[in-house]
């Protein structure tokens, strides 16, 4: 029996990987952590009985503790989240949560021998300078999630890096593949993900492409791969998730219908497969798969992620925390959609880009990231 703790257990992920262990009779819950979904965490409590419950933001603590009294232990803050990523009992340690703040926790996990089911963009992309060695040395037990790197994961194993030729990550397009003018985009235009059910801030990077430039930045810290080994190519239909290419010529793929439940079961059940939940390809269903080169022009911040990872240092932390802000803003309607391609773009002209960071250096450019974008928030 594996023993699972989740942080981040009521966003997308948290919920998908729930589903897989509702369906895996050789799973069960150790802890769930959740930012603030206090009705959504208890919910999930009392279906599947974890020892600890964790609310991140310290505000809610009392709220929870006065609905499920004694029932279960509760922690506090990413500070309980770290706990949890320390705790003997946990066999794997499911990393789902939004932002960069939850990186210590990710260490702690790596630390601590578990193995790590790794969801979170903005710490491998803010604190890849940080982990790449880290990452290095356990990376037998740090499985990605994200249907991209799930998937290089999978067609690297049994080959010699030294082979390898280029990684080819494919993006779905977003939901403006086809549409030409992005003025006067709403909410919910943004929110209409073509392929993919996810949480809203995913939803919004995948649409600016932002979230291709994420990915990325992951594939280089995870991997250990060169930017310039690294291409990216919009792939409509979202069947082949991303394709590895040796020096022989031969490109391996990794093909699934786009249902994040393939990934994270993987993720909980590797080495081994375990009989799958999601239905097969039916390949009569797919008339055509199609391939096309990004749109730099109308997708700029791509470009902008691109040119962030090979500058390094604490520039790929800023732009992902600005992100982060404008982001949430546009989906409190406090700004245009295009707005967020303009924080993103001056936020990285105006960063002083320290080459070679400490933990510290990347907190402290990640908080005048933040001041930035509020200011130029502010403005729009």
């Amino acid at each position: 029996m594996k023993r699972i703790t989740i942080l981040g257990s009521t966003g997308s992920i948290g919920k998908n990987t729930l589903d897989v262990i509702r369906h895996q009779s050789q799973l069960t819950v150790r802890a769930l952590a959740c930012y603030s979904n206090i009705d959504a965490l208890i919910l999930q409590a009392e279906t599947f009985h974890p020892d600890y419950l964790c609310i991140i933001n310290k505000n809610k603590y009392k709220e929870l503790k006065e609905k499920v009294g004694n029932k279960y232990n509760i922690l506090i803050g990413y500070e309980g989240c770290e706990e949890l990523a320390m705790d003997k009992k946990t066999d794997i340690v499911v990393v789902s949560t939004v932002g960069s703040k939850i990186v210590k926790a990710f260490i702690k996990a790596i630390e601590s021998g578990k193995r790590i089911a790794i969801a979170n963009k903005e710490s491998l992309v803010a604190y890849g300078y940080i982990l790449t060695d880290l990452i290095k040395k356990n990376s037998d037990r740090i499985i990605p999630v994200d249907s991209e790197h799930s998937a290089i994961y999978q067609c690297l194993l049994g080959n010699r890096r030294r082979d390898l030729k280029r990684i080819i990550l494919t993006a779905s397009g977003g939901p403006f593949r086809n549409r030409d003018d992005l003025n006067n985009i709403t909410i919910e235009d943004a929110l209409k993900h073509p392929n993919w059910i996810m949480g809203k801030k995913i939803t919004i990077d995948s649409a600016t492409l932002f979230n291709k430039g994420l990915e990325v930045n992951e594939a280089h810290t995870l991997f250990g791969i060169s930017p310039e080994e690294i291409e990216v190519l919009i792939h409509h239909q979202s069947i082949i998730h991303s394709m590895v290419e040796y020096k022989d010529g031969s490109i391996i793929a990794q093909m699934s219908l786009p249902d994040m439940r393939i990934p994270i079961q993987y993720a909980l059940s590797f080495p081994k497969r375990w009989q799958g939940i999601v239905k097969s390809i039916d390949f009569d269903d797919i008339k055509e798969l199609t391939f096309d080169k990004p749109d730099f022009k109308k997708f700029p911040l791509l470009k902008i992620a691109l040119r962030a990872m090979r500058t390094g240092g604490t520039m790929p932390a800023v732009i992902s925390r600005a992100d982060e802000l404008a982001v949430n803003a546009f989906l409190e309607g406090k700004i245009k959609f295009l707005d967020i391609v303009s924080i993103i773009q001056k936020t990285f002209a105006e960063h002083k880009v320290i080459t070679d960071p400490s933990i510290k250096d990347i907190e402290n450019a990640e908080s005048w990231a933040s001041e930035n974008a509020r200011r130029l928030i502010e403005k729009c």
